[in-house]
Order: structure tokens, then sequence, then C-alpha cells
């Protein structure tokens, strides 16, 4: 089975940082693409970023490009998510999952972004 749990979220002031990591387990992790979403309270799934079998070149959405960052370490099997300038409407839930696939998230993670 594919598993996959996000960490790392939190409460932070606007203009702060969090490092999100999900754990992967159940399918080859080099083998894919890895992908990060999020959702808002009463919204739609948006895609954040994606990131290459060998962690090369990410990209991400105009809403989060210039302040996220993804990354991954194929040994730990893990994908990470570097939030730097956060702003109140970055609160969501966020997930990763294999390619760009909603469907094979796990466990996300909250991230309420507050004063």
């Amino acid at each position: 089975d594919v598993q996959l749990q996000a960490s790392g979220g939190g409460l932070v002031q606007p203009g702060g940082s969090l490092r999100l990591s999900c754990a992967a387990s159940g399918f080859v992790f080099s083998d894919y693409t890895m992908s990060w979403f999020r959702q808002a309270p009463g919204k739609r799934p948006e895609w954040v970023s994606s990131i290459g079998r060998s962690g090369g070149a990410p990209i991400s959405a105009d809403s989060v490009k210039g302040r996220f960052t993804a990354s991954r370490d194929n040994a730990k099997n893990t994908v990470y998510l570097q939030m730097d300038s956060l702003k109140p409407e970055d609160t969501a839930v966020y997930y990763c999952t294999r390619q760009s696939d909603y469907a094979s998230r796990g466990q996300g993670t909250l991230v309420t972004v507050s004063s």
C-alpha cells in the first residue's frame, strides 16, 4: 500500500517559515515525481509544487513561487517543502502525493499563518 504521511505543520506568524516533511512507503520512491497540494477550509484542493525523481528543478504554483521550495531525499524516502515568507492565505492542510494524484494523499499537516 502507498503510504504518505506529512508532518511539520503548526502555527506561525506572517513572514515566518516552516519546513514540511512527508515520509513515503509502499512504493519505489525514487521512481516517482512527488507533489504537494493544499486545501484551505471551504476551498478546493490546490496544487502547490512538484519535484522530479532526481530532485532537480522543482516547479511551483504562481501563488507560492519564490517563497516555497520543494526538495527530496531519496535515501530517506522523504519529500520536503520549505515555506518562507508565509502569508495568512497560505493557511491550509498540506498533503504530499505520488506524482500529481491527489487521491494518493495520506495524512496531511495543518499550517496556520496568523498573528
